[in-house]
């Protein structure tokens, strides 16, 4: 189940990816996945293609940052008109991006009111466009990430698959959730397995992977590759981890104490990239349980974080619950 990758023009020796996560996915927390982890690639956070082409000095501060030492880095779209999605594409190319994937799933209503993320799943023929747009301006491999139509009304899963493979795109990743179901609606393998089936290029299945055993429900579907996202946060070692139990092979996870330093060089490689402080501590704010997930008094802790308002502070609270 765990082999190699092939993408477009690209390969990649494994095929567990590290998916795009809101205010999380920037330089810092893709550098430490790929230390520990080495996926066949991370994601960057949804990038506007608007915010791309008319505020670039934002993008640059943030969202299209590479670290010199993170591996193959996918960056992620957001549009809904074809040039605006063409520049964009163009720009991240130049910027040293080694996939683009235009965001088709997200359910946020400033997003959907725009045309943009799941509201693109039932205008395929935008869809297409927008597809071409990507195709047409860039030479890396170019995929969409997209939501299950589920027990909805809206049935398009058919007419997707058919404007993807019309369009051209390298592969597909699908997110086995309706845009409209939070979390806690298990993921919906058999409508993964509806695109595994239905297209001949690969699908990246996506949605619930956080153990083995759900890991290998998903490559039941016969998708060529998995991506992990929410339950990447925290813990940078988890796709080593899970790889390592595949095999059978024993994994041995960090100590507290080293999951302690993890976390601070988290913040700190936030707070050099954002160059804010303030900003930093109420990022790391809504990162910090995550860390804290194997911590007895991780309820105190979190607390504790809830109220830093600086780097230093930070750093005693660490010590206090980490060491």
């Amino acid at each position: 189940m765990i082999h190699s990758l092939q993408l477009g023009n690209k390969s990649f020796p494994v095929n567990i990816i590290q998916g795009p996560l809101a205010g999380i996915s920037c330089a810092p927390f893709r550098l430490l996945t790929w230390r520990y982890s080495q996926p066949a690639f991370s994601c960057t956070e949804m990038i506007s293609c608007k915010t791309l082409i008319h505020q670039a000095a934002l993008a640059e501060q943030r969202f299209i940052v590479k670290d010199p030492g993170e591996g193959p880095v996918s960056f992620q779209l957001s549009g809904s008109d074809p040039y605006e999605v063409g520049e964009a594409t163009k720009r991240v190319t130049g910027y040293g991006a080694d996939l683009i994937d235009l965001n088709c799933g997200c359910p946020v209503k400033k997003i959907r009111s725009k045309g943009a993320g799941s509201s693109l799943l039932t205008n395929t023929a935008q869809l297409y466009k927008l597809i071409c747009a990507l195709k047409q301006n860039t030479t890396v491999p170019v995929s969409i990430k997209i939501r299950v139509e589920a027990n909805s009304d809206e049935k398009f899963n058919q007419e997707v698959a058919s404007v993807v493979s019309e369009a051209g795109a390298d592969f597909l990743v699908v997110h086995g959730r309706h845009w409209t179901e939070h979390y806690e609606t298990p993921c919906r393998y058999d409508e993964i397995e509806f695109f595994v089936n239905e297209l001949k290029i690969p699908v990246i299945g996506n949605g619930d992977i956080s153990c083995v055993s759900t890991l290998q429900a998903m490559f039941a579907t016969g998708c060529a590759g998995v991506m992990i996202a929410r339950a990447g946060v925290g813990q940078p070692w988890l796709i080593r981890k899970l790889m390592a139990e595949m095999h059978q092979e024993k994994y041995v996870i960090p100590s507290l104490k080293e999951i302690g330093d993890i976390f601070i060089e988290h913040v700190e490689g936030l707070n050099k990239l954002l160059g804010n402080e303030k900003f930093s501590i109420l990022q790391a704010r809504k990162f910090a349980k995550y860390y804290a997930r194997s911590m007895g008094n991780r309820m105190e802790f979190c607390a504790a974080m809830n109220v830093c308002i600086s780097l230093s502070e930070l750093k005693t609270i660490c010590l206090n619950y980490f060491y």
